[in-house]
């Protein structure tokens, strides 16, 4: 008898021991690009990026937040502009639109607080609205803080437009489609932007 106490108290304390051991995070593995080819929802997000030639940067080390409109988005632009896909993706300031969904640094949502302005790395501002869920200038956040191992993601259901986007008339017939998962490179001036951290995050209180 007393040597099935034994046994017993000794199986207990093992497993006292087992259940004590702290569990730890697993540091995310996949970077921005990374999950973004991976989600069937952000296809024309990377086809704009590969077109705009920002691939390489938010394979970067970062780190970078990124608000990521889905495919849906993109189809209400397209919608609102009249125009196709692929004129879209040809668009001469088609960069412009797209960094205006990067801010450099890593802010979560519960970094965020209402009236809040980021600088993104289009040297535009965007606003955080917090009155009825999250919204970014007009955009809603549907899922937020994608953990990537270069920064994280936030999901939106609109494409932000800066004010210095112009749509503009683009011959088709010159314009070669993107070739999806390629990387390619980028202008140096994008590249030292995006790479200057979290310098570039400057959140200011809405002015009342």
């Amino acid at each position: 008898m007393k040597k099935m106490l034994k046994k017993v108290s000794m199986l207990v304390a093992v497993m006292m021991m087992v259940f004590s051991i702290p569990v730890f995070a697993t540091a995310p593995t996949d970077d921005i690009v990374d999950i973004a080819v991976g989600n069937p929802d952000f296809s024309i997000l990377v086809a704009a990026l590969q077109k705009a030639e920002l691939v390489e940067t938010l394979q970067g080390e970062g780190p970078f937040t990124v608000f990521a409109p889905t495919n849906a988005a993109f189809e209400k632009l397209l919608g609102a502009l009249d125009i196709s896909a692929e004129e879209l993706l040809a668009q001469p300031d088609l960069a412009k639109v797209l960094t205006y969904h990067v801010v450099a640094g890593k802010v979560m949502s519960t970094d965020l607080t209402d009236g809040m302005k980021a600088a993104t790395v289009n040297g535009e501002e965007i606003t955080v609205d917090l009155s009825s869920g999250v919204k970014i200038n007009d955009s809603t956040v549907t899922s937020a803080d994608i953990e990537a191992s270069n920064g994280v993601i936030h999901v939106i259901d609109t494409v932000l437009v800066p004010s210095n986007f112009t749509l503009q008339e683009v011959d088709m017939e010159e314009t070669e489609a993107p070739q999806t998962g390629l990387p390619v490179a980028i202008p140096f001036f994008f590249t030292a932007a995006l790479t200057a951290g979290g310098a570039l995050v400057l959140f200011k209180k809405k002015e009342a």
